[in-house]
């Protein structure tokens, strides 16, 4: 995982959108789509941007594609926020 990646992935508001509703569970672009009020392309411009960034993973079941919320990698990024934050200890000590 590249920390340069997945910060671009999460810089842009349509993509931190994609990932809100992929917390709920897998979907289809089709259906993550029909909650924005862009072009599927754009769409797929977006999928492949949190792709390669491993944010999200892509599933092929017969005739569609899925996308889900890769948690590993959230959880990779979280850990090192909190690392970077620091113990709750020195922020009493101000």
């Amino acid at each position: 995982m590249s920390f340069a990646e997945t910060f671009k992935a999460l810089s842009d508001p349509v993509r931190r959108e994609i990932l809100q509703l992929l917390k709920n569970g897998r979907m289809s672009a089709g259906e993550i789509g029909s909650h924005f009020d862009i072009t599927g392309a754009t769409i797929s411009y977006h999928l492949s941007v949190l792709k390669k960034a491993d944010l999200v993973t892509e599933m092929k079941e017969k005739n569609f594609v899925y996308y889900e919320l890769n948690t590993s990698v959230v959880e990779e990024i979280m850990l090192w926020l909190s690392e970077l934050k620091g113990g709750n200890d020195h922020d009493e000590k101000i």
